[in-house]
């Protein structure tokens, strides 16, 4: 991907709404810049419609668990920090999926890359294709996969939408044989990691104004596309969309759904899961992924 241009010091900083708008703006111009990476479809392609497309979230929308958590146990299993640091690590992503709000987002963000600071984006990139096969693959939701499919059929353009890091989420879509991806957009300087983000986490109203954005660029009608998600801080980009679509979705939104009379599809089994909801299933996952990796070490 393109280098993004650094940040401004702390007194400069864009804040709030500006933030997210600029984390949009960045996250658009990085998937239209890589959509072609994104694996062909059959010879006999159906008819394009070029001004209608969908929009799918990842952690447990598309994924089952979180994707950036799966890609940090790679990571920590090839030795790139200690089970300490992945412990802190899945403590800050119960928090953040668990809250979501607007203070949740900006502590997130100081430390929600910093793991790989310093290091080669094309060795992130190349390590993220080894730890999807090892630990992402066979957690697609099929229903959900096949909802993708189903547009793609139609001629239609797929996108993730993720807070995800870009890269690791082109590979997913690659995986899935999708368009391209929006995700959450890394510094780089010289092909290196800086740690920093460009605006902030892919989150809330940052990915509708991705989508906005990506729209613009691409001659969408947003009131011919359509969304999907599991989480509540996803409205945004829901309410976007001319068809909003609730996958998994955690208590709030199943409301909010009902009462906007908004598609709801439930791939999870048993009526224990659809009581919990999504982010208490993700917290108790990361942290007994995390004890498990931190037993691992300890008996090695």
């Amino acid at each position: 991907m393109a280098e993004a241009e650094p940040l401004a010091g702390a007194a400069g900083e864009p804040e709030g709404t500006e933030r997210s708008r600029i984390a949009g703006e960045a996250s658009a111009a990085a998937a239209v810049a890589t959509s072609d990476v994104a694996e062909q479809g059959p010879a006999e392609a159906p008819q394009a419609d070029l001004t209608a497309a969908a929009f799918f979230d990842v952690d447990n929308t598309m994924m089952m668990g979180a994707s950036i958590f799966h890609f940090a146990r790679g990571l920590a299993a090839r030795k790139f920090f200690t089970t300490s640091d992945l412990l802190g690590f899945a403590w800050e992503q119960v928090k953040f999926r668990v809250g979501g709000r607007e203070t949740d987002v900006a502590g997130h963000r100081d430390t929600a890359l910093s793991f790989v600071a310093g290091r080669n984006v094309d060795e992130i990139v190349s390590l993220g294709e080894e730890i999807y096969d090892e630990l992402m693959s066979d957690r697609i939701w099929a229903g959900t996969r096949a909802l993708a499919q189903m547009h793609l059929d139609a001629g239609q353009r797929v996108w993730l939408v993720t807070a995800t890091p870009v890269e690791l989420a082109l590979i997913i879509a690659r995986r899935l044989g999708l368009t391209g991806a929006l995700g959450t957009v890394a510094e780089s300087v010289d092909g290196v990691y800086t740690g920093r983000l460009v605006g902030e986490i892919l989150h809330g109203p940052a990915k509708a104004h991705a989508v906005r954005a990506l729209a613009v660029r691409e001659g969408l009608d947003l009131r011919r596309c359509s969304a999907y998600s599991d989480s509540v801080n996803d409205v945004p980009m829901l309410s976007a969309v001319g068809t909003a679509v609730a996958v998994n979705p955690d208590s709030e939104l199943r409301d909010i759904a009902k009462d906007r009379g908004w598609q709801i599809r439930d791939f999870r089994t048993g009526r224990k899961a659809a009581r919990i909801g999504v982010p208490s299933l993700l917290g108790a996952g990361a942290i007994a992924g995390a004890v498990a990796v931190g037993y691992a070490y300890r008996k090695r």
